[in-house]
């Protein structure tokens, strides 16, 4: 059987170039099979790690809450830690070994009497005097599966008398899964129940908020002067290629460079968005000058030629017809490198936003984390509950990621113009 483009070419098995043709053409479709094979690889990897990550993180979007009586509204609003502890044990009056009281308190979040005092003052607390409030993370890691209740007891952290306790709650209904509302209202926390991504949420979106401050106008200015004003010598031609260079230059060398110049020379705040934010520009600056000059140069000659033989200055130009043109390239760039931002963890890390912090920051210069941050700190936490909440906070940043870099394809195909 001959093949359809040697049929065009109407060569037969006769002709000379019959079998250099069909090896080309082989060639040819073993080429576009490669090609389609590395998509299907690719995406069978990128379809195993969605899946693992969210099989991962979707738990914690639900935690254990645990009911508990308030007949004594004095005692909570004067005492809330004490109200809880008495609430639990009038559910197991039985218990009286001082080791036992512990581990009934143990199936209670710490921040339980938080919760309660919050209810009293809101006028929250149920008509038939209770409260549900958050369980510890080792019951909610019970109640989801993640601790075996048949292990050997050395191999969990409940023990059997725990065990009892919280099968007997079950069977009272005092248990149930709630939507996990301290994920996305808190700020860090030890205990893993507690633990929101609120605090580096804020975080980085304040230090995104400085960067883009920082480095659109500069990185703009840098690329309209070099592309269009510039003098061409030299010296233009060093400092264009050391803004290429200083493209591909490792992120945590602006980490150095920013905690050597922001920290120690200027003494800014050290583990605060303004410095993040400022350690972040100099990352992206290179970026949006290189993508900038790009789009600048897409413009064709003949738009500043025809704005110049009208009348127009050079600036004029520039920034009344060139820079409207080149505009959607210089946007859609500058939002790409702002999603390289917000994922970036190591020039952070230089400037000391891996410490630990329990509050939302109020301003830029309090102390603060970021997403990819907070990703490190709870995966090298011990703590079971901390596992799912690495996976459910790099299922939101992610989503951050998707966001940006949708919005940067739509706007490039909403206002692209072909020459």
């Amino acid at each position: 059987m001959t093949d359809p483009a040697m049929h065009s070419l109407k060569l037969t098995p006769e002709h000379p170039d019959y079998k250099r043709l069909r090896k080309r053409r082989a060639k040819e479709r073993r080429f576009q099979l490669y090609g389609l094979l590395a998509i299907i690889f690719s995406a069978v990897f990128l379809a195993g790690l969605l899946v693992s990550i969210i099989g991962k993180g979707a738990p914690a979007f639900v935690t254990t809450e645990i009911f508990l009586p308030v007949p004594d509204i004095a005692l909570a609003e004067e005492n809330p830690r004490k109200a809880i502890q008495t609430s639990i044990r009038s559910l197991f009056p039985e218990v009286e070994d001082r080791r036992q009281k512990r581990d009934l308190y143990g199936l209670i979040s710490k921040g339980a009497p938080q919760q309660l005092a919050t209810a009293i003052a809101e006028g929250s607390i149920a008509a038939d005097g209770g409260i549900w409030v958050s369980a510890a993370s080792d019951v909610d890691m019970v109640r989801k599966g993640k601790i075996d209740r048949d292990a050997p007891a050395h191999l969990r952290r409940v023990n059997d008398v725990q065990l009892g306790w919280i099968a007997a709650l079950e069977e009272q209904g005092r248990v149930r899964l709630s939507f996990n509302r301290n994920l996305f209202t808190q700020a860090d926390s030890r205990e893993p129940e507690l633990a929101g991504i609120l605090g580096a949420l804020t975080g980085s979106l304040m230090s995104l908020f400085i960067c883009l401050l920082v480095a659109m106008p500069v990185g703009i200015g840098a690329a309209i002067y070099l592309q269009e004003f510039a003098p061409k010598n030299k010296i233009t031609v060093i400092i264009e290629l050391c803004i290429n260079n200083l493209a591909a230059v490792p992120s945590i060398v602006f980490g150095l460079l920013a905690l050597a110049v922001y920290l120690h020379f200027f003494n800014l705040p050290r583990s605060s968005p303004l410095v993040g934010g400022l350690a972040l520009a100099l990352l992206i600056l290179p970026i949006i000058v290189v993508t900038s000059r790009t789009a600048i140069a897409a413009v064709p000659p003949s738009i500043r030629d025809a704005a110049i033989g009208l009348g127009a200055s050079r600036t004029q130009a520039m920034f009344h017809h060139v820079l409207p043109l080149s505009l959607p390239g210089i946007m859609t760039g500058t939002i790409l490198s702002i999603a390289r931002a917000l994922g970036e963890t190591a020039p952070l890390l230089m400037i000391g936003m891996v410490a630990f912090v329990a509050d939302v920051p109020a301003d830029l210069t309090s102390p603060s984390t970021a997403m990819p941050v907070q990703i490190y700190l709870w995966s090298d936490s011990p703590e079971m509950g901390f596992a799912e909440k690495t996976s459910a906070a790099i299922m939101i940043l992610l989503v951050l990621l998707a966001v940006l870099n949708g919005f940067a394809s739509w706007l490039r195909k909403k206002t692209e113009r072909r020459w």
